[in-house]
């Protein structure tokens, strides 16, 4: 079975959808929306991948957030209990953040790389794609990624909720890594021009949700069924058609997570 849209990344594992996540599960399938649910530190791995036994379409990426849990590092023995599930489709949400850090604070700059870096190695070592946060430190985040890149070629990845330019979007796709939009490119214009630019095997779709909901739902708690509106857009801003577009954002997903 193939779905229809599949939302690369998602927070079902979070407390936002309390009594209702079963409805929100119900409501994806009938949309025939695929979705990869993303912890951001052991406990929500482990739930993300109870979800993943559940529900056909539902898979799990398991990591550490850069600064959602700063205290917590990358046991990678535990991880490793994960990893060996075939429905762990990718490493992460790991990567570097540094929006809300003084950029002139060099140690909590290493403490990042560091663990971004052992979610790299581990991500080589199973033979699974990152998934990549990444706010305000695009250029070290590729200067990473270009070294390991070059040992590794095995090395692939998806850089999540995509907020940097044409040049940088371009280094990720020379490394061969894809790049994901989510809910703002439906109400803002600033990735127009990368959305436009990059290769169609390039680009995926995602709601991050429950956060950044799309036109016509702002406002509203995000889900992986609104990924639908986020194909439209990109559909849109590429001047393609819908169901083409759909069908290559979906395939680009499969690809990327190796699920046959």
């Amino acid at each position: 079975m193939i779905p229809e849209f599949f939302d690369i990344h998602s927070h079902l594992n979070f407390p936002d959808y309390g009594d209702e996540l079963l409805l929100i599960i119900n409501r994806m399938e009938k949309n025939g929306v695929w979705t990869t649910v993303v912890g951001t530190d052991l406990k929500t791995s482990k739930e993300a991948l109870v979800l993943a036994e559940k529900h056909e379409g539902i898979f799990a990426c398991v990591g550490v957030h850069p600064v959602d849990e700063p205290q917590q590092n990358f046991d990678e023995l535990e991880f490793e209990k994960l990893v060996a599930h075939p429905k762990v489709v990718a490493v992460g949400e790991c990567g570097l953040d540094y929006f809300r850090i003084d950029q002139n604070d060099i140690e909590e700059k290493e403490r990042q790389k560091n663990l971004f870096i052992k979610h790299i190695l581990f991500a080589i070592k199973h033979d699974k794609p990152l998934m990549i946060h990444s706010r305000s430190a695009y250029d070290d985040l590729i200067d990473i990624l270009q070294f390991y890149k070059k040992e590794n070629s095995h090395l692939l990845g998806n850089v999540h909720f995509f907020s940097g330019n044409l040049e940088q979007a371009k280094k990720f796709i020379a490394m061969d890594f894809t790049i994901s939009f989510a809910g703002p490119i439906t109400f803002a214009h600033d990735y127009d021009e990368v959305i436009r630019s990059v290769p169609e095997t390039s680009i995926l779709s995602e709601t991050d949700s429950p956060f950044a909901s799309p036109v016509p739902h702002r406002g509203r708690r995000n889900e992986p069924s609104f990924v639908i509106e986020v194909a439209k857009k990109i559909a849109q801003i590429r001047g393609e058609d819908e169901e083409k577009t759909r069908k290559i954002l979906v395939n680009n997903a499969l690809k990327l997570f190796k699920i046959h």
